[in-house]
């Protein structure tokens, strides 16, 4: 007696649907963000029909808002703000991205996406720079550690001071309402230039690139101060984003 085997059937609503980007944000005095592109990606066996839906149609314009995607395939689709009024700002709406078999009108797989209007693109991209910047520098004490750590040199005291003057930046570009609180961080960022933690940081950064690596064997270095290539990698991140906060200050 024979099994016959079965394709089993996709469960409406449950397939994952591949798209890029889940945020789409415009800016109303930069025009070449009022035109942003949705890519579907279709990992799958078997082609897939899709349908944009919007919660406001009438702010926007959904270039080829149904179609259908080859399998192993992708397809862009393009959304265009027409309504740019500042009544429209920091107002979330949301796009759902549907999708399901040629041969079926269920829904097997949705997404949905954010679109937000923004006054500014510079004031966003600052805060963004920033943002960044902060994440950078928590990543270098992180590593700087882990590489102390390795190097047996772990007992300094980097873990209890090293945070310290990025509190104080993060003080500066915050806004506040308190003019005094401010003003005194703004004149001590103005007046004094890098701190000596950070100048010490670099310098141990460059004698950690100054010393040989593992596997040089005409060395008069001990052998215990030989650093890994990945040691130097870590030496070399934290380096220039040390440069890099001394030429912002």
């Amino acid at each position: 007696m024979q099994q016959q085997k079965r394709q089993p059937e996709l469960v409406e609503g449950n397939l994952p649907v591949f798209v890029f980007p889940t945020e789409l944000i415009f800016y109303a005095d930069d025009q070449s963000t009022h035109k942003q592109v949705l890519t579907l990606y279709n990992p799958y066996e078997f082609a897939l029909k899709f349908k944009v839906l919007c919660t406001t149609p009438n702010k926007y314009v959904v270039v080829d808002a149904a179609g259908a995607v080859k399998p192993q395939c992708c397809v862009d689709i393009v959304i265009r703000h027409r309504d740019v009024r500042s009544c429209h700002y920091d107002v979330i709406d949301k796009f759902r991205l549907q999708v399901s078999e040629q041969s079926q009108r269920k829904a097997l797989g949705r997404k949905e996406i954010i679109a937000t209007l923004l006054p500014s693109a510079k004031e966003q991209r600052k805060e963004v720079e920033e943002k960044r910047i902060k994440e950078h520098l928590t990543e270098s004490v992180f590593l700087k550690e882990q590489m102390l750590y390795q190097t047996g040199i772990h007992g300094s005291p980097f873990e209890k001071v090293e945070r310290q003057p990025w509190s104080q930046e993060d003080l500066s570009s915050s806004p506040t309402s308190d003019t005094h609180c401010s003003v005194t961080v703004e004149n001590r960022n103005v007046s004094s230039g890098p701190s000596l933690l950070t100048v010490f940081l670099g310098i141990v950064c460059i004698a950690a690139l100054m010393l040989p690596t593992l596997g040089e064997v005409e060395s008069l270095v001990p052998l215990y101060f030989h650093l890994s290539v990945n040691q130097k990698l870590v030496a070399a991140y934290v380096l220039g984003l040390i440069t890099m906060v001394i030429l912002r200050i």
